[in-house]
Parts: C-alpha cells; sequence; structure tokens
C-alpha cells in the first residue's frame, strides 16, 4: 500500500515511512491511495469473527509489504487484549470502547502503534521522540501504549487545567520514558505546536521524529476494526454480554435491538480521527448505513455538513473536554475522500450544548441503570435529536461509547451518584503528576525538547 500526502498526490511513500514520519513534509497528513475491500467471505462473517481475526483482516492491506502476516498476527494478538463489546442499552446499542488499560477507545490506535513501531524499527541504533497532542484521552493512552518500549521517548503536551484529575495522573503520572508538558492554552495550541515542531528542520536533524495523534496514519487504520466488528454485530443480531468494565446497575434488563439491518453508528467528535476510521471502515465493506458526528457546542463540522463552508473557530471549554476542538486536523483528510455532496449523504452534524449532556446522563441512568461518560452522551442526546428530526429511518443504531464514566467523575456522579470504577483505573489515582509547565510558545517548546535530548 503507498500513501500519498492531502496536500500533495503526486509523491507516496510507504506504510513505514508514513507511519515513522507522522506528518508529511509539507505539513499534509498521509491518506491511503486506495481503500481496500474485505474479501467477500470475511464480509459476510464480520458478526462472528473474533476480534483479534477482524483486526488482522482490516489492517492486513495497509501495511503489506512492510510487516509479514505472522509478524502482525503477533502485534495485533499482542495489542488487542481486549475487545469493544456491543452491548444493548434502552432501544439502541452501546459499542463499548473503554475495556483497555486506560478505559477509552484511543487504547486501539496506540497499543498496536507502539508494537508496529517497534517492529518497523528493529535494529535500529539512533531513539525515535514522538510527540503527541493531547485533549485527554489520548495522552494516556499512547503513555500507557508506548511505556517502556526500548528506544522510544515520548513527549504528551495537554491543555493545562482542561484535563480530568484522572487523565493527568494517566499523561503525567508513568515517568521513565514518558515526559509530559502542561501547555498554558487549548488543545489547538497543543496541536498546532506538535505540528510546529515536527516540521522545524532544525529539530529534525538534532532527533528522529515522529507523532502518535490520529494525524498518524498508524493510529487511525486499527480503529477501523471496532467499527467492522461492531457493524457486523449487529447486523447479525449478536449483542455482547456485559463485560467486566460495563458501567451498568446490576438488576437492569437489556432491551432486544432488531439486527438485519445495517447499522447507523453515532461518533462523539473532536479531532475527527475516530469518525474517518469509520469512513475506512464503511468503505472496506462494513454493514454501516451512515454515521452522526455528534460534537459539543464546538461544531466545525456539523455546520461544513449544513453550509458547505469550512470555517474553523477557537474552541471552547466544555464537561466533554476530549471534543473541545475548533480546527479538527482530520477535516483534511476526510475531503481527501469524500466531497462535500458525498459527506452529506453518509454523515449527519448535530451538536449538544453542556446542559443537555448533563440531562441525559441523569435520564439514561434513572431509566436503564447505564452510566454515560459526557462523551458517549453526546453521542447519545445526537441521535435523539436526528431521531426527532426524522433523519435516522430503516436501520438499528449504536452510540460510540468513546471513555469509561469513571474518568469523568467529577461531571457524572453529582448527575446519577457513585460509578462502578473497572480496575484498569483504580491504580491510576495512586500516581503522582510530574509535568513541566510551558506557554504555547514553539521556540519554548522546541529548547524543551533540545533539554531532553
Amino acid at each position: 500500500m503507498q500513501y500519498y500526502s492531502t496536500r500533495n498526490s503526486n509523491k507516496s511513500v510507504n506504510f513505514a515511512q508514513a507511519a515513522l514520519t507522522g506528518l508529511a513534509p509539507d505539513g499534509g497528513l498521509f491518506v491511503p491511495k486506495e481503500i481496500p475491500q474485505y474479501p467477500a467471505n470475511v464480509k459476510t462473517s464480520l458478526g462472528t469473527m473474533d476480534f483479534c481475526d477482524i483486526a488482522y483482516e482490516t489492517i492486513k492491506p495497509y501495511v503489506e509489504g512492510e510487516i509479514s502476516g505472522s509478524a502482525l498476527e503477533d502485534i495485533v494478538r499482542a495489542a488487542f487484549t481486549f475487545n469493544a463489546p456491543l452491548i444493548s442499552v434502552a432501544d439502541r446499542y452501546a459499542v463499548e470502547l473503554f475495556h483497555g488499560p486506560t478505559a477509552a477507545f484511543k487504547d486501539f490506535g496506540a497499543r498496536f502503534m507502539a508494537r508496529a513501531f517497534s517492529f518497523l524499527r528493529r535494529g535500529e541504533d539512533r531513539p525515535l521522540h514522538i510527540l503527541v497532542a493531547t485533549s485527554g484521552d489520548t495522552g494516556g493512552a499512547v503513555a500507557d501504549g508506548f511505556f517502556d518500549v526500548p528506544g522510544i521517548f515520548v513527549t504528551v503536551l495537554y491543555p493545562k487545567g482542561r484535563v480530568t484529575p484522572l487523565q493527568e495522573r494517566q499523561i503525567a503520572g508513568l515517568g521513565k520514558n514518558i515526559s509530559a508538558l502542561a501547555v498554558e492554552g487549548s488543545f489547538d495550541d497543543c496541536q498546532q505546536l506538535v505540528k510546529a515542531a515536527l516540521a522545524d528542520e532544525g529539530l529534525k536533524k538534532r532527533m528522529a521524529l515522529s507523532s502518535a495523534n490520529s494525524i498518524n496514519i498508524s493510529r487511525l487504520i486499527p480503529q477501523a476494526v471496532y467499527y467492522s466488528a461492531a457493524a457486523g454485530k449487529a447486523f447479525a443480531g449478536f449483542p455482547d454480554p456485559d463485560g467486566e468494565a460495563t458501567p451498568r446497575l446490576a438488576g437492569y434488563k437489556t432491551s432486544a435491538v432488531p439486527g438485519a439491518l445495517p447499522v447507523t453508528l453515532c461518533v462523539p467528535s473532536g479531532n475527527f480521527g475516530n469518525l474517518t476510521a469509520g469512513l475506512y471502515a464503511l468503505k472496506m465493506g462494513a454493514p454501516i448505513h451512515q454515521f452522526a458526528a455528534a460534537t459539543n457546542i464546538n461544531k466545525t463540522v456539523p455546520d461544513y455538513l449544513d453550509s458547505g463552508e469550512y470555517l474553523t473557530r477557537i474552541s471552547q471549554a466544555t464537561i466533554s473536554n476530549a471534543m473541545d476542538v475548533g480546527a479538527p486536523s482530520n477535516f483534511e483528510r476526510m475531503t481527501a475522500h469524500f466531497s462535500w455532496d458525498e459527506m452529506k449523504r453518509i454523515i449527519l452534524g448535530v451538536s449538544v450544548s453542556d446542559e443537555e449532556t448533563r440531562k441525559t446522563i441523569a435520564q439514561i441512568h434513572e431509566k436503564t441503570g447505564y452510566f454515560l461518560d459526557p462523551h458517549s452522551a453526546v453521542g447519545w442526546k445526537g441521535i435523539d435529536k436526528l431521531i426527532l428530526e426524522n433523519k435516522i429511518k430503516n436501520s438499528a443504531i449504536g452510540i460510540l461509547c468513546t471513555a469509561h464514566p469513571a474518568k469523568f467523575s467529577e461531571t457524572v456522579e453529582p448527575l446519577v451518584g457513585p460509578i462502578p470504577v473497572p480496575a484498569s483505573l483504580a491504580h491510576t489515582m495512586e500516581r503522582n503528576v510530574n509535568a513541566k509547565t510551558i506557554p504555547a510558545d514553539v521556540p519554548v517548546l522546541i529548547e524543551t525538547l533540545y533539554e531532553k535530548n
């Protein structure tokens, strides 16, 4: 598979170059030259296949020629020691993406990336420095995924005061090869700092650099796996039983959700990498009817879907902080693959306020005993709005639940009471935060990285 920059389709690179470089030299994002199709026997078996088998079949064509089949099998099974249960809640499905070590969907991409990088750099003497900007969950997942991986150092930039205490401990509580910088600014500031550092010629001569945000294609591709797995199960009518980390009180009955229908999947959206991965799964042949892109008040893309005019803005802080993005990077990938007319056909845009989010968390818990985190609640309420507008028909519905509600206990518990805490999070709160505070200033970041080298 060859990859090209969203800003220059004439020059292509292989998977290893795209993954290890992260950002294209011209500042664009790498995209595959073509989106492969699942073989017919895989397409018809997605509802019953093992999660790791789906992962292998999904990722294989994107890494062909760079990672052998046996190596990919080892990487997949080492990375995905957990899956993404499809749980029935009320009249829809919850696609639970928080059964990994940091209880967020970012675990899927980060753990694959760490193991893929280790394989691709085998025999290298020069250490690799990974820069990552986070609005919350990405930083923790990348820190955990790359922790203690030989030959790789990670620096995570996060907006100071805009992540939860638990998220901050996941980002800045590990030490060793993981460093954390608390930036005096927004996530957009962190993202621009990372892009500027990755493009700095002096820094690139001094150290080998890469990224681990969803700007890196190797983090995005494995996220397509859980879309295909969820869509396959939904179409087959085979939901999973509650898992160990499923946040539902005992005694509440699950509801039957009809199968044999392609599913509409609602994606709580911020930087739009997750939705882009879903678009890849759709194009590969997963039985997905359409997507709903549910944002908080940072509704750059829903406004674009309505008007056809793309206007970035300064991000505003909300209780669904991982989605506080006013200039989503992956919009550039979406437009590389789809026109506005095509996007309007397959993506429904909707935005949800903090007040609506809080009410949804309380109402769903009262009716079903299920705990939603603020991001998943944005998705749930977004679907409610779209149903009222008669925009969803003849489709099963799934909400991508992107993080465990215990990660947002400060917001959720005042509304619904104590949340069951999964084992993966219980020990995290014992960590001490060790982060350096810097201004949102490129020269300061570069000087700080020089100090670390």
